[in-house]
């Protein structure tokens, strides 16, 4: 028996899976053919809807994977879904890495000899509906809907960089940034292989653009992987590395502190209580700059989140006192007006939950940790799911009180790959 017998056995569709896992209905499919197997925080939570073990969900999912060599050896070239959306995508993502490659390494002359037929669109027109796309990104509820949109606006950027005439370096600063943009919804999404896919692929066309704080920003975002999967130490190496760079950049933007920002939470995760507040510290100058230094699209750090990320720099380093004060201070800030986010209300009311449980507290776990649960429904964002998930890993003792067990069962029941 395969996922997808055991599925169908259990009376669901692929929609109704996916719905449940909080994945595409083609993840489902992928997962289910073979083609792809789902990243190690997406197990749990299938490995749950299914009604299986960890080590059953293994089983199952190698037969479809043992069936799709054997069909394999009867096909020449695996010829991907063209409908896919994700490997569309990546079809894009991969053209412009080639292109810019050959562009960046012509003669002026010669590239522009390249440059054929209609100009379909210069640097200043992308960068512009970029600063749009980022604003959309951070205003929906649900991060997915911005998902096709990025793939139209890459394949007119391709069309753009063949038969662009002139410096290509805009262009490809502007295709740096709609790959960060790409790889924030898949991080959002959790299917992590392509969010790391995207940052990555951000990082060496910010390097062929000679764009340092995109490139620096690519390298924070990548961070932001490893930190989601504890590896604090490679995070913390990444994020070295972006400081680097963010020095070679524009002083004017923000990029620097941006990166303090992130190495507190790296060194946070290592238990350096110093080098985390020295960090913030260095973060905290960000107030010095001038407003126009923040350009909201690939670089947002203008501060304002600064609160909410010291008290929660201090639970991950079990200082509780200073974390409630920030976190306290930081949910006033984080009202649901219109154009405040989800996804950061929801990360300070799991902070707060937090505390609750270190502090054997099931009244303040069941109240900050049930407003974020329905946040989370609201927006589908992993990323609260995410952190929910890692709240269930505090309750301890409290599992017994019914209020926070039921609790861990809608916790559960979110779609938390």
């Amino acid at each position: 028996m395969g996922p997808a017998e055991r599925r169908r056995a259990l009376g669901y569709s692929q929609e109704k899976l996916a719905e449940l896992l909080g994945v595409d209905r083609t993840t489902v499919g992928r997962w289910e053919s073979g083609r792809v197997a789902p990243q190690p925080p997406q197990r749990r939570g299938l490995a749950a809807a299914l009604e299986v073990s960890l080590q059953e969900l293994d089983i199952l999912l190698r037969s479809p994977r043992a069936a799709g060599r054997t069909t394999a050896r009867h096909q020449s070239i695996a010829t991907p879904n063209a409908g896919d959306p994700d490997e569309m995508i990546r079809r894009e993502f991969l053209r412009i890495l080639t292109v810019s490659g050959a562009l960046t390494a012509l003669p002026v002359e010669e590239a522009e000899a390249l440059a054929e037929g209609v100009r379909r669109g210069g640097a200043a027109d992308f960068a512009r509906m970029n600063r749009h796309l980022w604003q959309v990104y951070q205003l929906a509820r649900s991060k997915g809907s911005v998902y096709p949109v990025v793939r139209d606006q890459l394949a007119m950027l391709n069309e753009a960089l063949t038969i662009h005439r002139g410096r290509v370096q805009p262009l490809l600063s502007a295709a740096a940034d709609l790959f960060q943009l790409a790889g924030e919804v898949a991080f959002d999404a959790n299917r992590y292989s392509d969010a790391a896919a995207s940052y990555s692929l951000a990082a060496s066309v910010s390097k062929d653009a000679e764009a340092y704080d995109l490139w620096a920003c690519a390298l924070v975002r990548h961070a932001y992987l490893d930190i989601s999967e504890q590896r604090y130490r490679q995070a913390a190496q990444m994020l070295g590395a972006a400081e680097r760079l963010a020095g070679r950049g524009d002083n004017n933007l923000s990029t620097r502190h941006w990166v303090a920002s992130v190495q507190a939470e790296a060194y946070a995760g290592l238990g350096d209580l110093d080098a985390c507040e020295r960090a913030m510290d260095q973060a905290e100058a960000v107030r010095d700059l001038t407003p126009n230094s923040i350009n909201g699209g690939w670089l947002r750090f203008d501060g304002a989140r600064l609160a909410e990320e010291r008290g929660s720099r201090y639970v991950q380093l079990g200082r509780l006192d200073l974390a409630e004060t920030a976190l306290r201070e930081a949910l006033e800030r984080t009202t649901l007006a219109f154009g405040q986010s989800y996804r950061r209300r929801g990360a300070v009311l799991t902070d707060l939950a937090v505390i609750g449980a270190k502090r054997r507290d099931a009244e303040q776990v069941v109240e900050f940790g049930r407003e974020a649960i329905e946040l989370a429904r609201s927006s589908g964002s992993g990323y609260v799911a995410r952190r929910l998930q890692a709240l269930c890993d505090e309750f301890g003792p409290l599992s017994r009180d019914h209020r926070v067990a039921e609790l861990g069962e809608e916790i559960a029941a979110l779609s938390t790959p």
